[in-house]
């Protein structure tokens, strides 16, 4: 599944791209993030991470990686979740450009790969629910910065 948007942060780009690559930060924007461990500072952390998809509850262990870091314009990374039967595979890039000293438009794009046991679940109902945890997500995030 593909999914993409863009955010416009009334922020500097430094200020939204130091938010973003703050794990500790960013994570308090995710829904369902219950718990947080970093494996090795600026690269590579875990979260716990808890979806409701229907009728089912999946949680997850996300091992979570920077694969590239170009400051303050591009991010990527990648994921490789687990839940008893099921399993995720994510990859994020997103772009942060200065509209102007104050605001920086957000452009994210993200692939999601489900299989095991959810993924017949996920078929139908994650394109819906991705999307709501993904906007849910970047409001969170515009919100927090812009306080």
């Amino acid at each position: 599944m593909h999914f993409e948007g863009i955010v416009v942060v009334n922020a500097p780009q430094d200020q939204v791209w130091a938010f973003l690559t703050n794990p500790e930060q960013a994570s308090q924007c995710a829904p369902g993030v219950n718990s947080l461990e970093i494996i090795e500072p600026d690269r590579k952390f875990r979260a716990g991470v808890e979806v409701i998809l229907g009728s089912a509850k999946a949680k997850f262990m996300m091992d979570v990686e920077w694969t590239e870091l170009e400051p303050p314009h591009r991010a990527m990374l990648k994921a490789h979740g687990t839940a008893p039967g099921s399993a995720v595979d994510i990859t994020c890039e997103m772009t942060m450009v200065p509209d102007s000293m104050d605001c920086t438009t957000l452009q994210w794009e993200s692939n999601v790969h489900i299989v095991g046991a959810i993924a017949s679940i996920a078929t139908r109902l994650a394109p819906a629910i991705t999307k709501k945890i993904s906007a849910e997500f970047f409001h969170n995030v515009k919100e927090k910065i812009q306080q």
